[in-house]
């Protein structure tokens, strides 16, 4: 009997109650939605005001204002705190300021993460070396090395630390170790360059020194190279010895081990050209000698030694630019005055020189590694 409710209404009780809480159950989802998708959000706008402070901060670092770069570093971080590149560069700014202690702290760790890479080796080794810390420093390269055999850098950084030990022949090894594992890479070819400069075999200087060049075409280390390179020309043409080869049996010209046929083949094709050099070596001069060496190279020796700079000379020797190529890299060393005077005097000819250097610039190639590891120190001026 109903007594207090309608009894028409009663029925309509638990359905309204059922839908009533259906509808709670769906604010209810709705709610749980919004908040992910809020989370999500946020999770977006921190991960782009992290990637945005990051910017701002490498920004500092590059103009030297390495305090403002450590403090958005670091905001940056407390948005993205697992961040390895940014903890690398926040390492890297700590070494540029100077605070050794708070570069190595940071670095340390990032030495045994996944995403080490050849850049974060390089900065704890250039910490630790700063630090005195030479022998931690050599096992952190030689860690490296194992781990990314292939870099040119890292065999260029650890050449450099042999070298402050004065241990020339095992520096000298790795940067040559870097030329044949990343031809690329210019930095191995520019200290291979004035490490052979000190010794018996101007070859290389010759060699490597054009080559850098060619990669690292307008610093001050080009210029520094420039006259190593022409002094070594002098220097080979200027002992005959030098230039004595005894070529190797038939079937072993292309070994490149210690009897290198390649070098063999370099001396006796440069041997040739003394009689062009009897008045002296100068622009002209070199000139010559360098476009009969190639001619003989090719008829002679290119088939069995391909070499990536003889074929960049002898499509600049094709085209009419060889005299122009060979101002830019002898003419500023030779007399400086003369080299601007020739380059406006063929105005034409220096520009398309300067245009195919832009526009076909040298590149190296692999399996072209020819040289035998010999060193002798004769000059103890490194």
């Amino acid at each position: 009997m109903c007594r207090s409710l309608d009894c028409d209404t009663l029925p309509q009780f638990p359905y309204f109650y059922k839908k009533r809480r259906t509808g709670m159950h769906k604010r209810s989802s709705l709610l749980k939605t919004l908040f992910v998708a809020g989370v999500l959000f946020s999770q977006t706008v921190f991960g782009q005001d992290a990637a945005e402070l990051y910017k701002t901060a490498t920004g500092f670092q590059r103009t030297g204002d390495y305090s403002n770069a450590i403090l958005v570093f670091n905001q940056a971080l407390q948005l993205d705190p697992d961040n390895f590149e940014t903890k690398k560069q926040l390492a890297y700014t700590y070494y540029l300021k100077g605070d050794m202690n708070k570069a190595k702290t940071i670095v340390d760790p990032l030495l045994s993460k996944k995403e080490v890479d050849v850049q974060a080796f390089q900065i704890a080794g250039n910490i630790y070396v700063s630090r005195e810390e030479w022998k931690t420093a050599q096992k952190i390269y030689e860690r490296a090395l194992r781990k990314f055999p292939e870099s040119g850098e890292l065999y260029n950084d650890n050449g450099n630390l042999l070298m402050n030990f004065k241990m020339y022949d095992a520096s000298l090894n790795s940067w040559l170790k870097g030329i044949e594992k990343d031809p690329a890479f210019p930095g191995n070819y520019y200290n291979a360059t004035k490490t052979y400069y000190y010794s018996n075999n101007p070859l290389w200087c010759i060699i490597y020194g054009e080559i850098f060049m060619n990669m690292e075409s307008f610093t001050t280390r080009t210029a520094e190279v420039r006259n190593i390179l022409l002094e070594s020309y002098k220097r080979l043409f200027n002992d005959p010895a030098l230039l004595n080869s005894v070529m190797p049996e038939e079937g072993k010209k292309k070994s490149r081990s210690a009897n290198s046929g390649f070098a063999q083949s370099y001396k006796q094709a440069m041997g040739k050209q003394l009689g062009v050099v009897t008045g002296g070596v100068d622009l002209d001069a070199l000139i010559m000698v360098r476009t009969r060496f190639l001619l003989d190279w090719d008829n002679n020796y290119a088939a069995d030694y391909p070499f990536s700079l003889f074929d960049f000379q002898r499509k600049l020797l094709r085209d009419g630019l060889f005299e122009a190529y060979n101002q830019w890299l002898f003419g500023p060393a030779i007399n400086q005055a003369r080299y601007k005077a020739w380059t406006s005097l063929h105005k034409q000819e220096y520009d398309a020189f300067n245009k195919f250097q832009r526009d076909t610039p040298f590149k190296t190639r692999p399996d072209e590694y020819y040289n035998d590891g010999k060193f002798s120190l004769v000059n103890t001026g490194y």
